[in-house]
């Protein structure tokens, strides 16, 4: 059974820095593309970042470029998204998804195995 936890969220103000990390066992964590999604309250999903499996591609959504990082650490079996720059728009719950189906992607659909969720909430 995959497990995917996230941690490192909480309350910034405009302008701060958060980094988020993301733990996964079950699977063989270096086999695998990940990505980082968020939800705001009454929006659907959005994929913001993806990373393969070996971390040498990235992708990331535009609202986000430049301004977030996507990582990854596959000795440790860890993911990482580290957000510069935060603005009150990147308030949302952050998730962290595993096993797509295919390599990186931006489609949440696209993933089988997801976290829990941590807040992220961005003053102004």
């Amino acid at each position: 059974q995959v497990e995917v936890v996230e941690s490192g969220g909480g309350l910034v103000q405009a302008g701060g820095s958060l980094r988020l990390s993301c733990t996964v066992s079950g699977l063989t964590f270096d086999d695998h593309a990940m990505g980082w999604f968020r939800q705001a309250p009454g929006k659907e999903r959005e994929g913001i970042s993806t990373i393969s499996w070996s971390g040498g591609s990235t992708y990331y959504a535009d609202v986000v470029e430049g301004r977030f990082t996507i990582s990854r650490d596959n000795a440790k079996r860890e993911l990482y998204l580290q957000m510069n720059n935060l603005k009150p728009e990147d308030t949302a719950v952050y998730y962290c998804a595993a096993d797509p189906v295919l390599g990186p992607s931006l489609r949440p659909d696209d993933y089988r195995s997801w976290g829990q969720g941590t807040q992220v909430t961005v003053s102004s």
